[in-house]
């Protein structure tokens, strides 16, 4: 079994830039593709980044493109997520969550879930 344990939150001003961090534990942990998701209030969880267990391929939601990177470090068992030139509508709680299909974006396709951690941009 994965768990997996997001740090990095916090609130920032608009143009600012955080890093959070899972933390992944379990036998096989850094086999797993990895992803990060977000959720604003009123609003449905969003992908926005993701990484095969390798680290040779990353994707991204066209919204974050250019502004965050995700990355992992296999030997520490950590996935990040560096976010740059925030703006008040990347505010929400992020997720990060182990894949194990082919669409990144079905969130049916993902067995476990950090229990998040919260980001905010004021303007």
């Amino acid at each position: 079994q994965v768990h997996l344990v997001e740090s990095g939150g916090g609130l920032v001003q608009a143009g600012g830039s955080l890093r959070l961090s899972c933390a992944t534990s379990g036998r096989t942990s850094s086999t797993y593709d990895m992803a990060w998701f977000r959720q604003a209030p009123g609003k449905e969880r969003e992908f926005v980044a993701g990484i095969t267990w390798t680290g040779s391929s990353t994707y991204y939601a066209d919204s974050v493109k250019g502004r965050f990177t995700i990355s992992r470090d296999n030997a520490k068992n950590t996935v990040y997520l560096q976010m740059n030139t925030l703006k008040p509508e990347d505010t929400a709680v992020y997720c990060c969550a182990a894949h194990f299909g082919t669409n990144w974006s079905r969130i049916t396709e993902y067995f476990t879930w950090g229990q998040g951690t919260q980001v905010t941009v004021s303007s």
